[in-house]
Parts: C-alpha cells; sequence; structure tokens
C-alpha cells in the first residue's frame, strides 16, 4: 500500500466544497479543514505507486476550485510500524 499526504489551497469561501468534493475520490481515505498556508490535509492510499500518482494528478488537483497542491510521500521503509 502506497501513502502521501496531500496538502490543498483552495479559492476563499469555497473550502467545504473542494472537501466534498476530493472526498469522492477513490483512494482518499480522509480530508480535514485546517488553518494557516494550506486548507485542506489529505490522506491518499493506493495499491501502486502509479495509481497513486495519478489520482493526485488527474483527480485531486483538477477538483474545481483548487489553487494548488503539495505532496508530502511517505517513506515506504517506515510505513510499516
Amino acid at each position: 500500500m502506497e501513502t502521501a499526504y496531500v496538502l490543498v489551497k483552495s479559492q476563499v469561501a469555497h473550502e467545504m466544497d473542494v472537501m466534498g468534493n476530493l472526498l469522492k475520490i477513490d483512494n482518499v481515505k480522509e480530508a480535514r479543514g485546517t488553518f494557516g498556508v494550506y486548507d485542506i490535509f489529505v490522506k491518499v492510499e493506493a495499491n501502486t505507486s502509479k495509481e497513486l500518482e495519478d489520482t493526485i494528478t488527474k483527480n485531486i488537483r483538477k477538483v474545481k476550485h483548487v489553487i494548488s497542491t503539495t505532496t508530502l510521500s511517505v517513506i515506504p521503509e517506515q510505513d510499516k510500524q
């Protein structure tokens, strides 16, 4: 299982819409609103790194009102704890 966390910036006043749409995407396991530079913290899990990459680039980044994303990939060797 591949895991990544995606930090999402959305357009002002559209955070809840974006979060709702993110939660509809396959492989998105969790989405939480945050205060600060980023508006939404998203946990993504997929069977392969290619599937994870596709989820982020072809789905998350294309959600309406998403301005930008920053992806934090989990180090596989440390994910087995």
